[in-house]
This record gives structure tokens, C-alpha cells and sequence, in this order.
């Protein structure tokens, strides 16, 4: 798993338009990257959507924002596209991203074993360290975006 101090790689991944992301196009600004199960489930609707009314405050204080999914780029786009939201998310459908960060494990909900992303946010400051992590039972869906300004 990423841990605070490492280095992220440059390639993050491809957007939901088929852009390549990389560190260096966050050059100067703090990056939020975080990782999330799935398009248009409740929580990370409720994660994505707060952190879309808080984009403003976040950009004013020199973050930047991308989502993180296993799901293809047309889930994306839809998710985007239903929900309004101003910042690009990744369509991570081969786990390179998840498994580089440690995302990726083993889950159970009602005695079910899957594998799937665990909800994890990592903050990377502009030289490209991870200085910060918020992990799956840390994250407040409907209030990420304060966890994340401290406020």
C-alpha cells in the first residue's frame, strides 16, 4: 500500500474522455485522488456530490480533485453527467491504479466475500508525496470534502 512519504507515479490512468492524467499536469497544486467501489452506488454518490458543491473552496485553496473506479469510461461519463461533477474520474478497469495504492482486497457485505476498491483518499502535495490518507472506516461520505480542508 501507498504510504505517507512515498512517491506517486507521473501516469495516473485514462479519464472518462480518454485523457491521460499525470502528476505532472497537478504541478503546484495539492492532489486529492480518491478511490471509490463504484458509479452511482448511494455512498459514492454521496462522496462524489460533496466533494462537487465543495470543488470551489477546494480549487481556492489549491487542491485539485480526481476520482478513482474500476468502472469503464461511458460508467463514468453517465456518473458524471447525472451528478454534475467539475473534476474527471479514472476508469481504472484494469486495477493498475488500485493495486499500485493498495486499494484492492478482499470485501464481505452479508457474509459475501468480493474483491473490490476500498474507499481510500490520499492527499499528495505538489512535489508528488503522498502527505496524507484518509482510510475506508475514516471517510464521511456526506462531509469528505471538510475532512479533507480540516475544517
Amino acid at each position: 500500500m501507498m504510504e505517507i512519504g512515498d512517491k506517486v507515479p507521473d501516469f495516473l490512468g485514462t479519464d472518462e474522455n480518454g485523457n491521460e492524467l499525470r502528476m505532472q499536469d497537478f504541478a503546484g497544486k495539492k492532489l486529492v485522488l480518491y478511490f471509490y467501489p463504484k458509479d452511482s452506488t448511494p455512498g459514492c454518490t454521496q462522496e462524489a456530490c460533496n466533494l462537487r458543491d465543495n470543488y470551489e473552496r477546494m480549487l481556492a485553496k489549491g487542491y485539485a480533485v480526481v476520482g478513482v473506479s474500476v468502472q469503464d469510461a461511458k460508467s463514468h461519463k453517465r456518473f458524471i453527467e447525472k451528478n454534475n461533477l467539475p473534476f474527471p474520474l479514472i476508469a481504472d478497469t484494469e486495477m493498475v491504479l488500485n493495486n499500485a495504492f493498495g486499494v484492492w482486497g478482499e470485501k464481505s457485505m452479508c457474509g459475501r466475500k468480493y474483491m473490490g476498491t476500498f474507499r481510500t483518499t490520499f492527499i499528495i502535495n505538489e512535489e508528488g508525496i503522498v502527505e496524507q490518507i484518509f482510510k475506508p472506516k475514516e471517510i464521511k461520505v456526506k462531509n469528505h470534502a471538510e475532512q479533507i480542508l480540516g475544517e
